[in-house]
């Protein structure tokens, strides 16, 4: 019964910030790739933290 509805809980909640960060540097096809995502969330945890 339990088992049944954390199943049906993790169908519905939505992925955090962090999670969502990870499956997108896992999505990099190559070293240049990662590195480009990499530099594109740095820039954008950093604009976060200026209010733009």
């Amino acid at each position: 019964m339990f088992a049944t509805l954390k199943r049906t809980a993790k169908l519905f909640s939505i992925p955090s910030q962090a999670e969502r960060d990870m499956a997108y540097l896992n999505g990099a096809s190559d070293r240049y790739d990662l590195e480009a995502r990499e530099r594109y969330l740095g820039r954008r945890s950093f604009n976060r933290t200026l209010g733009l």
